[in-house]
């Protein structure tokens, strides 16, 4: 017999919790090749999702997969967001919630990248 992830379970509670709060879950996601988001608004492998239901359209928290339609920059998207890609999810009012440790055989780390070390520069001033 396999074992079920908690995962989705808690990404359902807290998303539960926050909206019986009157508060907005965010959802925290590191990008991988099954995570289907708008490129532009994704910063260092990651996005951050508003996942109220004022935010977004025919939200599925189900447990392999997170999807939705949603509105970035005014054009809409279909958001597929896999269940062990999520960091976290959280309140964006109080920034209570849960943050995920990365799973065993689950999405790995996106590689993070450092922008090169900037020559000094003199400017006169005058």
């Amino acid at each position: 017999m396999s074992d079920l992830s908690t995962r989705p379970y808690l990404i359902r509670a807290i998303y539960e919790w926050c909206m019986d709060s009157n508060l907005t879950p965010y959802l925290a996601v590191r990008i991988n090749d099954q995570t289907e988001v708008p490129p532009a608004h994704v910063k260092n492998g990651e996005i951050v999702l508003n996942i109220s239901s004022s935010a977004v359209r025919n939200l599925e928290l189900g447990n392999e997969y997170i999807t939705c339609n949603g509105r970035f920059s005014g054009t809409a998207f279909n958001i597929i967001v896999p269940v062990d890609a999520v960091i976290g999810i959280f309140a964006k009012e109080s920034g209570q919630g849960l943050v995920f440790q990365a799973e065993e055989g689950g999405t790995p780390p996106a590689p993070e990248v450092k922008p090169a070390p900037r020559k000094p520069q003199l400017t006169i001033v005058k």
